[in-house]
């Protein structure tokens, strides 16, 4: 090994400091280029060419020194160098050999290998085309099995494919082509199952309309036999009653086997629409056909609400009921079967809607009616119908007040119908003796009661009446009803006066007789203040003559009144000598009633469609003066100490509570339940509402606004708006 030189220190030459410093440059190894290029822009160059010929020699004999003290290493390193040279020579014609038949033999291996690399490169690539076919294959074999799912209506696992497909191979299918094929395919099948799955159901809609009729009829069928047969047990109830003064009676109870079963449920089909609803929930457009849903059957029920114009009402009342009834059992299937389809505010709202057209229509249709036979087929018709949805949760509250307004109406038709049937009877009757065979013995006088049972006459037999007794026999049935109840009535308070029961069970002629006087006096009464009330109305015809909206109060009273009041003057009069004290008093106090109920029946018609407080103050001055006639006349015809609590005053009250309120500076203390106790008692909220909103505080003249608003009336008009606005809160 050859020693490291040492650096050694430069022995300063000639030239001084630049000498040494390059010298220490070389000797460290450093770049020169700076002290050069410094010494020729100095100007210098010959110092610096010195220093270098100065380093030069010292180099030399430097090296000179150096090979005497190496030569021998010298000389043997050489040797050693040829000697590895020799060597080297050697090895490289081995080598040389060596490479010549490693050629030789790895030529054919180099072609096995290329071979081998191919076969390798076809591998990976019929690797690559496997994999490929097989997503493509599963891919295809997804899309028949969907495709088989379509042809045969199985939507549901249908839809199932296509999400495996879109979420798990669609974006891995190599193919390009056939990726998008798929991909613009899958949109395309969903939108054909939303078609199917839609008229799927618009037929069923088609067809659940005409069976809805169907399915109505049978519901109220089911409710008229439920009806009939608790009919059968209140009569079976009576019976046993009637039989329980006699001691147990075997045959009495028995167990009804027949029909104990449950009602069958109504059979309509709802799977187009569970299926409809599930393929458009599994296709997240939900909500897109609950709407269309609702809207449809909508659209439905405001067909089956037309009420035809070519049959009467009586012909088409069963249809139409019985639609509306099945429309609304399948709307109830759907809200509980149909998971979330419709909402019970939905099912609520379309049950109101629904009802207040057919309440409306009923009470049309009842107000044209002229016959009572045909009023009560549709009334018991109306009554099964609301049995039948009653038992589905439906209210049926409008339908029962339809007929509690209807009752009275019904009776006047019916009362009218007896009446010409008698009169017709009478009319028609010969008042010859019945001749009559031996089949027309029962229908005509056993069925009648008319002659005791074992009793057989010779035929033909010769009746002791005409043929008139029979057929009043029927209407007389009704009575018997009536009679009925009144006896029912006199054992009830019996029990409660604590008289035994057989004590009242026994004739009770005296009392029927009191009875059938008290209820010919009070007739009698009744007739003739409808007869004064008659009167009364022609007089109060000019009230229609009064201007409502006058624009200054006026001076004296309406003519209504003074008309009024000289009828009651002469009638009071002739009265008084002739019917005794107690029917005098009945009679004013109708006819002073019946004067208050016209004067607010006339604010509350439409005749008035405004009235201002100049108008109230007439009407103040027309009550001021009846009131003195009351007043009057009760104390002049002795009724002032006969302790009546109600004087004829009294029966004015809801009239003059009215017109009080309307002149008061603050009405809306009415809402104020102590004053409005003592001081508006009378007055129905509703009725006040109404005419409150007709009321102004003065006319609505040209100049009224400038005028006329003075702070008080302001002031009065601002209450009234606060009451105006309760009212219609509390109502």
């Amino acid at each position: 090994m050859t020693a490291q030189p040492k650096k050694r220190s430069v022995v300063e030459s000639g030239d001084g400091g630049l000498g040494l410093g390059i010298a220490l440059f070389i000797a460290n190894g450093e770049d020169l280029g700076p002290i050069i290029r410094h010494s020729f822009e100095s100007g210098k160059p010959e110092a610096l060419m010195h220093s270098l010929r100065s380093i030069v020699k010292k180099k030399e004999v430097e090296i000179e020194e150096l090979c005497r003290l190496h030569y021998e290493d010298f000389i043997l390193a050489v040797d050693e160098l040829r000697g590895v040279l020799v060597d080297a020579e050697e090895l490289k014609s081995m080598l040389s050999g060596e490479n010549s038949h490693l050629q030789e033999v790895s030529s054919a291996q180099l072609l096995k290998l290329d071979e081998l690399h191919e076969l390798y490169s076809v591998k990976k690539n019929v690797g690559e085309a496997i994999t490929t076919l097989k997503i493509c294959v599963k891919v295809i074999s997804l899309c028949m099995t969907c495709n088989n799912f379509i042809v045969d209506a199985k939507f549901h696992p249908a839809l199932k494919t296509l999400d495996l497909i879109q979420k798990g191979y669609l974006q891995n299918i190599p193919l390009k082509l056939l990726k998008k094929v798929v991909g613009r395919q899958i949109p395309l099948i969903k939108m054909h199952i939303e078609k199917k799955v839609c008229s799927e159901f618009n037929d069923w809609l088609v067809h659940i309309r005409r069976m809805a009729k169907q399915i109505g009829q049978v519901s109220i069928s089911q409710a008229s036999l439920a009806s009939q047969k608790a009919e059968e047990m209140r009569l079976r109830q009576r019976e046993a009653e009637g039989h329980s003064h006699a001691g147990p009676d075997e045959h009495l109870y028995t167990l009804d086997l027949e029909n104990t079963e449950e009602e069958s449920a109504l059979d309509f089909d709802l799977t187009p629409v569970y299926r409809a609803h599930h393929m458009h929930n599994c296709l997240g457009i939900g909500e897109k056909f609950k709407d269309y849903y609702y809207r449809n059957r909508l659209m439905q029920l405001n067909l089956d609400m037309q009420i035809s114009t070519s049959q009467p009402f009586l012909e088409s009342h069963q249809p139409f009921l019985s639609q509306v009834a099945g429309f609304f059992i399948v709307e109830e299937r759907v809200f509980r079967t149909a998971d979330g389809l419709l909402s019970e505010s939905q099912v609520e709202t379309t049950w109101e809607t629904a009802l207040a057209k057919v309440t409306s229509t009923l009470e049309d249709q009842f107000s044209r009616m002229r016959t009572a036979s045909h009023f009560l087929i549709i009334k018991d018709y109306v009554t099964l119908l609301g049995a039948a949805v009653k038992k589905y949760g439906y209210p049926i509250t409008q339908l029962i007040e339809v007929l509690e307004k209807s009752r009275d109406k019904y009776h006047q038709l019916l009362l009218l119908e007896c009446r010409k049937q008698i009169d017709d009877i009478l009319s028609n009757d010969s008042y010859d003796q019945m001749v009559i065979k031996e089949y027309e013995y029962n229908m005509n006088v056993t069925a009648f009661c008319l002659e005791p049972d074992d009793a057989i006459p010779n035929f033909p037999y010769v009746a002791p009446f005409s043929s008139s007794v029979p057929d009043m026999m029927q209407l007389a049935g009704n009575i018997s009803v009536l009679e009925q109840a009144c006896g029912m009535f006199l054992l009830y308070s019996a029990q409660q006066c604590g008289i035994p029961k057989r004590v009242a069970e026994r004739s009770h002629s005296a009392l029927t007789a009191r009875a059938v006087l008290k209820a010919s006096q009070n007739a009698v009464y009744n007739a003739l203040i409808n007869l004064a009330n008659f009167k009364v109305d022609e007089f109060m015809i000019l009230l229609e003559d009064v201007n409502w909206i006058a624009e200054e109060a006026p001076d004296n009273s309406n003519d209504y009144i003074n008309e009024v009041l000289i009828y009651l003057e002469t009638l009071v009069s002739t009265a008084q000598e002739i019917l005794p004290l107690e029917a005098l008093y009945k009679v004013i106090s109708g006819i002073v009633s019946h004067i208050s109920d016209s004067l607010m029946t006339t604010l509350l018609n439409e005749g008035v469609k405004r009235f201002t407080v100049n108008a109230v103050l007439g009407l103040d001055i027309d009550l001021k003066m009846l009131e003195a006639f009351a007043d009057e006349k009760f104390d002049s015809t002795g009724l002032s100490i006969s302790g009546k609590e109600t004087t004829f005053r009294d029966c004015l009250v809801e009239i003059r509570q009215l017109v009080n309120l309307l002149l008061s500076s603050q009405p809306e203390n009415f809402m104020n339940p102590v004053i409005r106790q003592r001081n508006y008692g009378a007055l129905d909220h509703k009725k006040l509402s109404i005419i409150c909103d007709k009321y102004k505080d003065a006319a609505d003249g040209l100049f009224t606004s400038l005028s006329n608003r003075n702070t008080k009336q302001s002031a009065r008009k601002r209450s009234m708006d606060v009451l105006k606005r309760r009212l219609k809160d509390f109502s």
